[in-house]
């Protein structure tokens, strides 16, 4: 059965919170270490343990680095980029003194480095989602390329080994959907190593806008949502609606290192609609007739990109016999605003059309599966008693690039393994 993730962002979210949280709902911990000693670094240690947040209850995740990677990142008056000489604060530690030895790994770099791991395929695609889109934010901040973007508290060891910790994790408790409806952030200012920038600071602002995530600002002075934090949700995030009644199975709680004088606790759960909902879809559709079919493709990798569950395009013929192209958007209510600036922002259009659609679909689910080629998705779909498999295409084009093989090739294979499985 599928399982769901809801992640509970009131007091932010960052990577060592997220990795934190999903040990404590049960990842396996004995395999998150497995999974990172494969990694081709050697300049860090992990800490898993048991701290009090408000007097809750959580899993602190803890990477541990030497002197010389050790960002100090619990400096809070370094990182809300006061100074103060030592009769004032008492000997604290000038922001000159904070220069440390930070590796500067680009794009490239990182992802030799989760390749060369012992990662399985779906946590390493995830680990590479993530950095993807931290480098894109991260490009547009500084006004650069993205093969060019040279990280620094993200391409450091921690924020490696957090986004790889968090990947995994996801992977091994076999989540197929994660539920996010908005993400908790705070104010003011915050020092990098470039010097003091707005909060929420500019790779976050730019994840948020291009991804569609619901900022929610507080009154706390602080940067609650990390770039890692807010990557990790745009990488993985399949809605931003709660069920309106759902069963919890399970909670866990992952500790915060930052003191905003918040509870500083990310809350995940694993959670089960209580009742089927009436199966509903919107139809978006316009017609267009000035358009190239480059500008129409982007606009479908966009659309499929920001969350529609269906996009196709129709040839139609218009007044005065005008070629043109109908296109038709299927999605979620929730979608429908994104899904639209989109479209008004990338054709010709001025008008869209919208109509709401109830829709019989077979009960279906993901599942992975081994076969010769390696792990592969299907989707197992039911009618009646009978119950049919079909070869999920992301994997069949994972495989057909790990094995160079052809795509009805790995199809093959694929769906015999499924026909083998007992479902």
């Amino acid at each position: 059965m599928s399982k769901t993730l809801y992640l509970e962002c009131y007091s932010g979210i960052s990577g060592d919170m997220t990795a934190g949280a999903l040990l404590d709902l049960g990842a396996d911990e004995k395999v998150l270490r497995e999974a990172l000693k494969s990694l081709p670094l050697d300049e860090f240690d992990i800490a898993v343990k048991r701290v009090k947040k408000s007097g809750l209850d959580a899993c602190d995740f803890h990477v541990i680095l030497d002197e010389a990677h050790d960002p100090h990142d619990h400096d809070m008056e370094y990182l809300h980029g006061h100074e103060h000489s030592p009769a004032e604060g008492g000997g604290h530690i000038h922001a000159q003194e904070h220069h440390h030895e930070h590796v500067h790994r680009g794009l490239p770099e990182i992802r030799d480095i989760i390749e060369g791991s012992g990662l399985s395929r779906r946590a390493k695609e995830t680990a590479l989602r993530i950095f993807q889109i931290l480098a894109e934010a991260e490009a547009k901040a500084h006004g650069m390329p993205v093969e060019q973007v040279h990280f620094h508290e993200v391409g450091a060891v921690d924020s490696i080994v957090d986004i790889v910790a968090a990947a995994v994790c996801l992977d091994n408790l076999d989540v197929t959907e994660v539920t996010v409806t908005e993400l908790y952030e705070g104010r003011g200012t915050i020092r990098c190593q470039h010097g003091i920038i707005p909060v929420p600071v500019p790779a976050v602002v730019n994840i948020v806008s291009a991804h569609g995530l619901s900022l929610h600002m507080t009154e706390t002075e602080g940067e609650l949502v990390t770039p890692t934090g807010a990557a990790f949700v745009a990488a993985v995030k399949t809605g931003d609606t709660l069920p309106e009644r759902y069963r919890i199975l399970k909670t866990g709680m992952g500790a915060g290192k930052r003191d905003y004088g918040r509870t500083g606790v990310l809350r995940a759960m694993l959670i089960e609609p209580e009742e089927k909902e009436t199966d509903v879809v919107w139809h978006l559709e316009s017609n267009i007739d000035d358009c190239t079919g480059e500008a129409l493709g982007y606009v479908m990798d966009r659309l499929m990109e920001a969350g529609a569950r269906d996009v196709y395009y129709a040839p139609v013929y218009m007044k005065k016999n005008r070629p043109a192209y109908e296109l038709n958007v299927i999605c979620k209510e929730n979608a429908i605003e994104r899904l639209e600036v989109i479209i008004f922002q990338n054709t010709t259009t001025i008008g869209i059309r919208r109509a709401r659609m109830e829709r019989t679909i077979m009960s279906r689910e993901l599942q992975r599966i081994d076969t010769p080629l390696g792990e592969a998705q299907v989707k197992i779909c039911e009618i009646g008693e009978e119950r049919r498999a079909y070869p999920e295409y992301d994997s069949v084009v994972s495989l057909c690039k790990e094995h160079s093989l052809s795509y009805q090739q790995v199809w093959n294979t694929v769906s015999r393994a499924a026909s083998d499985i007992d479902m």
